[in-house]
Protein backbone atom coordinates (compact mmCIF):
# COMPACT_ATOMS: atom_id res chain seq x y z
CA UNK A 1 0.00 0.00 0.00
CA UNK A 2 1.48 3.14 -1.10
CA UNK A 3 1.22 6.31 0.99
CA UNK A 4 -1.56 8.85 -0.33
CA UNK A 5 0.26 11.74 0.20
CA UNK A 6 3.20 11.26 -1.60
CA UNK A 7 4.12 10.84 -5.26
CA UNK A 8 5.70 7.44 -6.87
CA UNK A 9 7.51 6.74 -10.17
CA UNK A 10 5.68 3.78 -11.99
CA UNK A 11 9.03 2.25 -13.24
CA UNK A 12 11.54 2.42 -10.72
CA UNK A 13 8.88 2.66 -7.61
CA UNK A 14 10.78 5.55 -6.01
CA UNK A 15 9.49 7.44 -3.87
CA UNK A 16 8.79 11.56 -3.87
CA UNK A 17 7.31 14.26 -2.19
CA UNK A 18 3.61 15.22 -3.27
CA UNK A 19 4.74 18.75 -5.24
CA UNK A 20 7.58 16.93 -7.28
CA UNK A 21 6.15 16.16 -10.85
CA UNK A 22 8.49 13.94 -12.55
CA UNK A 23 10.95 11.03 -11.74
CA UNK A 24 14.33 12.16 -11.19
CA UNK A 25 15.78 9.08 -12.45
CA UNK A 26 13.19 7.87 -15.66
CA UNK A 27 12.37 10.96 -16.29
CA UNK A 28 8.51 9.94 -16.11
CA UNK A 29 5.17 11.85 -14.45
CA UNK A 30 5.41 10.56 -11.38
CA UNK A 31 1.90 8.93 -9.64
CA UNK A 32 -0.17 9.91 -6.35
CA UNK A 33 -0.03 7.20 -4.35
CA UNK A 34 -3.91 6.10 -4.87
CA UNK A 35 -3.25 6.11 -8.55
CA UNK A 36 0.32 3.60 -7.61
CA UNK A 37 -2.18 1.48 -6.15
CA UNK A 38 -4.28 1.09 -8.87
CA UNK A 39 -1.34 0.66 -11.31
CA UNK A 40 -0.06 -2.27 -9.09
CA UNK A 41 -3.03 -3.79 -8.85
CA UNK A 42 -4.39 -3.55 -12.57
CA UNK A 43 -0.74 -4.50 -13.73
CA UNK A 44 -1.64 -7.91 -11.22
CA UNK A 45 -4.76 -8.70 -12.50
CA UNK A 46 -3.08 -8.36 -16.37
CA UNK A 47 -0.22 -10.94 -15.57
CA UNK A 48 -3.14 -13.50 -13.77
CA UNK A 49 -4.94 -13.00 -16.64
CA UNK A 50 -2.27 -14.54 -18.79
CA UNK A 51 -2.61 -17.84 -20.21
CA UNK A 52 1.00 -19.01 -19.40
CA UNK A 53 2.49 -21.75 -21.56
CA UNK A 54 1.83 -22.25 -24.71
CA UNK A 55 -0.69 -24.93 -26.17
CA UNK A 56 -0.74 -26.15 -29.65
CA UNK A 57 -3.70 -24.13 -30.41
CA UNK A 58 -2.43 -20.97 -29.50
CA UNK A 59 -1.55 -18.12 -31.93
CA UNK A 60 1.84 -17.43 -31.78
CA UNK A 61 3.75 -14.67 -33.64
CA UNK A 62 7.32 -13.80 -33.49
CA UNK A 63 9.05 -10.78 -32.26
CA UNK A 64 12.48 -11.00 -31.84
CA UNK A 65 15.66 -12.78 -33.16
CA UNK A 66 18.70 -13.22 -31.53
CA UNK A 67 21.06 -15.29 -29.69
CA UNK A 68 20.43 -17.95 -27.79
CA UNK A 69 22.39 -15.93 -24.54
CA UNK A 70 19.86 -13.53 -25.74
CA UNK A 71 17.08 -15.05 -25.21
CA UNK A 72 17.92 -16.50 -21.90
CA UNK A 73 18.15 -13.14 -20.60
CA UNK A 74 14.52 -12.13 -21.66
CA UNK A 75 13.28 -15.75 -20.78
CA UNK A 76 12.93 -14.55 -16.59
CA UNK A 77 11.40 -11.25 -17.17
CA UNK A 78 9.00 -13.27 -19.94
CA UNK A 79 8.03 -16.13 -17.01
CA UNK A 80 7.60 -13.31 -14.06
CA UNK A 81 4.98 -11.42 -16.02
CA UNK A 82 3.33 -14.74 -16.71
CA UNK A 83 3.47 -14.63 -20.76
CA UNK A 84 4.00 -17.90 -22.42
CA UNK A 85 6.91 -18.02 -25.21
CA UNK A 86 8.77 -20.21 -27.02
CA UNK A 87 12.53 -20.13 -27.92
CA UNK A 88 12.50 -22.02 -31.79
CA UNK A 89 16.09 -21.88 -33.45
CA UNK A 90 16.79 -22.07 -37.65
CA UNK A 91 18.22 -25.38 -38.67
CA UNK A 92 20.15 -24.04 -41.80
CA UNK A 93 23.91 -23.20 -40.44
CA UNK A 94 22.90 -25.47 -36.91
CA UNK A 95 22.85 -29.47 -36.16
CA UNK A 96 19.34 -29.74 -36.80
CA UNK A 97 18.34 -30.70 -33.09
CA UNK A 98 17.89 -26.80 -31.67
CA UNK A 99 20.63 -26.98 -29.95
CA UNK A 100 23.76 -25.42 -32.18
CA UNK A 101 21.03 -22.95 -34.30
CA UNK A 102 22.94 -19.80 -35.64
CA UNK A 103 19.75 -17.68 -35.20
CA UNK A 104 17.10 -17.71 -32.27
CA UNK A 105 13.47 -16.56 -32.69
CA UNK A 106 10.92 -15.84 -29.54
CA UNK A 107 7.79 -16.79 -30.22
CA UNK A 108 4.77 -15.26 -27.94
CA UNK A 109 1.10 -15.36 -28.19
CA UNK A 110 -0.28 -12.65 -30.56
CA UNK A 111 -1.91 -10.93 -27.66
CA UNK A 112 1.08 -10.73 -25.42
CA UNK A 113 3.38 -9.36 -27.93
CA UNK A 114 2.60 -5.51 -26.86
CA UNK A 115 3.63 -6.73 -23.31
CA UNK A 116 6.37 -9.05 -24.54
CA UNK A 117 7.71 -6.23 -26.94
CA UNK A 118 8.17 -3.89 -24.13
CA UNK A 119 9.69 -6.50 -21.80
CA UNK A 120 12.70 -6.59 -24.55
CA UNK A 121 12.68 -2.80 -25.35
CA UNK A 122 13.41 -2.27 -21.31
CA UNK A 123 16.20 -5.21 -21.72
CA UNK A 124 17.83 -3.15 -24.46
CA UNK A 125 18.12 0.11 -22.67
CA UNK A 126 19.50 -1.98 -19.67
CA UNK A 127 22.01 -3.59 -21.75
CA UNK A 128 23.31 -0.68 -23.95
CA UNK A 129 23.01 1.81 -21.57
CA UNK A 130 20.22 3.88 -22.83
CA UNK A 131 18.71 4.66 -19.24
CA UNK A 132 21.54 6.84 -18.48
CA UNK A 133 21.55 9.08 -22.00
CA UNK A 134 20.49 11.99 -22.14
CA UNK A 135 17.84 11.79 -25.53
CA UNK A 136 16.58 15.08 -25.74
CA UNK A 137 18.31 15.62 -28.59
CA UNK A 138 17.47 12.52 -31.14
CA UNK A 139 15.79 14.40 -33.31
CA UNK A 140 18.22 17.30 -33.98
CA UNK A 141 18.89 17.79 -37.46
CA UNK A 142 22.11 19.31 -38.93
CA UNK A 143 20.92 22.04 -41.41
CA UNK A 144 24.12 24.02 -43.16
CA UNK A 145 22.01 27.18 -43.88
CA UNK A 146 20.92 27.57 -39.94
CA UNK A 147 23.88 29.24 -38.52
CA UNK A 148 23.67 27.00 -35.49
CA UNK A 149 22.68 23.62 -35.03
CA UNK A 150 22.77 21.12 -31.71
CA UNK A 151 24.33 17.57 -31.92
CA UNK A 152 22.00 15.04 -31.73
CA UNK A 153 24.80 12.72 -30.03
CA UNK A 154 25.98 15.09 -27.50
CA UNK A 155 23.68 18.11 -27.46
CA UNK A 156 26.43 20.68 -27.88
CA UNK A 157 25.01 23.84 -29.46
CA UNK A 158 27.19 25.01 -32.37
CA UNK A 159 28.29 27.16 -35.48
CA UNK A 160 27.07 25.32 -38.88
CA UNK A 161 30.16 26.57 -40.59
CA UNK A 162 31.83 23.56 -39.42
CA UNK A 163 30.28 19.96 -40.41
CA UNK A 164 32.21 18.53 -36.94
CA UNK A 165 31.11 18.58 -33.94
CA UNK A 166 33.27 20.50 -31.61
CA UNK A 167 32.11 18.83 -28.49
CA UNK A 168 32.11 15.15 -29.51
CA UNK A 169 33.47 14.81 -33.21
CA UNK A 170 30.12 13.81 -34.63
CA UNK A 171 30.35 14.18 -38.68
CA UNK A 172 27.81 15.99 -40.34
CA UNK A 173 29.49 15.92 -44.06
Amino acid sequence: MYDPELKYCPVCKDEYRADIENCAGCGIELLTGREMDDFINNSLKKRQGRKGDLSPDDDIVTIHKGTLADMKILEQDLQEEHIGYLIAGDEPGGCGQGCCASNFYLQVRREDAGDAFTIIEKQFVRATGLDNFDLSNVDSVYNPDAGTAVCPACGFSFQTSTTTCPECGLCFG
